[in-house]
């Protein structure tokens, strides 16, 4: 006869089985879930957009004169995995809002270790009629010169690449408007892409002088006479880095990248800021940019890099919305526990229901 289980059996049963449901989970966990996203309207010109001359043609190298024409609106984004839901409502609200929408190219920068065959369709599944490129960061030539900062997700290799613009770039894209994935746009891009530079400003941006710019430096920075200098003759303020309408020809002439390299390198070797990527951009631009009206970049509704707890917008009008901080509206909505403005992001949300999948 067969011998009935003892007490220890079953106990050792009921073990095996926990540790197998916990290794399922854990299993499920590392993998990617793949989000699946609804087609966007296709988006047309009015009758006072420019024709691109040649759009369909290519220059002697290959490349597309859309894709270098002065006429064109560029914008550039990273793309990746994790913010992808954000980027996908970003695009859509850019041509939403814009008089001229397939004049409008997208930058797209993702990691050299990203899916870029991924990401290419997924952007081509929705927006079908966009005209974007994809280019590849290699994450190794940024990675040896971060340090930690207050907020782990501001280490990722892909924050630093809006430095590597210039070189990512094709050499013919002259000026582009740089833009987070957490953001959307009420207002067409072009009045902010028409930003005038003057005759040397590298870039523009909203700029906020009531901030402390002395906090986003560290004691040992402000007591140091040769790096303090580094602001004599000038009047710093703070500006978000999310939001920038960027000169390349001129970034590339003044080799910028090598000098925001050289006070990540002063970084690793005395700690003289928090925070990630900013600090790098105030020290070599601000107080020599061009001041954006705050109507471009209504920061911080994703909250402190903390806690992310709801706020307000800041008074006036609203051209840009943008979530920077640490709370999303994606994953606040996800988790039925949304701020007031996150409403406003909603609309914009292209990731496909699990209802709409079913039906």
């Amino acid at each position: 006869m067969p011998k009935s289980p003892s007490l220890f059996d079953f106990h050792l049963l009921l073990l095996f089985t926990i540790f197998s449901l916990a290794a399922a989970d854990a299993i499920a966990a590392a993998r990617p879930i793949t989000q699946q996203f609804k087609e966007a309207p296709q988006f047309y010109n009015s009758e006072i957009c420019p024709k691109i001359v040649g759009e369909d043609d290519e220059s002697d190298n290959g490349t597309s004169i859309f894709l270098c024409s002065d006429q064109s609106v560029h914008v550039a984004m990273t793309l990746d995995s994790a913010y992808i839901r954000g980027s996908m409502a970003a695009v859509l609200s850019i041509l939403q809002h814009s008089s001229c929408p397939q004049n409008i190219v997208f930058h797209f920068v993702a990691s050299a270790t990203a899916n870029a065959s991924f990401l290419r369709a997924t952007i081509s599944s929705s927006f079908p009629y966009l005209n974007f490129q994809i280019y590849s960061f290699d994450d190794s030539s940024v990675s040896r010169l971060i340090s930690t900062s207050i907020r782990s997700a501001l280490d990722c290799p892909l924050n630093y690449a809006r430095s590597y613009l210039a070189d990512l770039l094709p050499s013919c894209v002259r000026r582009i408007v740089y833009l987070d994935s957490d953001l959307v746009l009420v207002d067409d891009i072009a009045k902010l892409a028409a930003t005038q530079l003057g005759d040397n400003s590298v870039l523009a941006a909203p700029e906020h002088c009531n901030a402390n710019f002395t906090s986003y430096f560290t004691l040992t920075f402000w007591s140091s006479a040769t790096l303090s200098l580094t602001f004599a003759n000038r009047k710093p303020c703070y500006f978000n880095t999310g939001v920038m309408v960027i000169d390349l020809d001129r970034w590339r002439r003044g080799d910028y990248t090598k000098k925001i390299e050289e006070w990540m390198e002063i970084q690793k070797r005395t700690r003289i800021y928090e925070l990630g990527s900013l600090p790098p951009f105030l020290l070599v631009f601000a107080g020599n940019i061009v001041a954006v009206d705050h109507r471009w970049n209504q920061h911080g509704l994703g909250g402190d890099n903390f806690k992310g707890l709801c706020r307000d917008l800041h008074p006036g009008p609203v051209s840009l919305l943008h979530w920077s901080g640490k709370g999303k509206p994606w994953v606040r909505l996800d988790a039925n526990r949304p701020c007031p403005l996150d409403a406003l992001w909603a609309p914009y949300d292209l990731l496909q229901t699990p209802f709409a999948l079913d039906s």
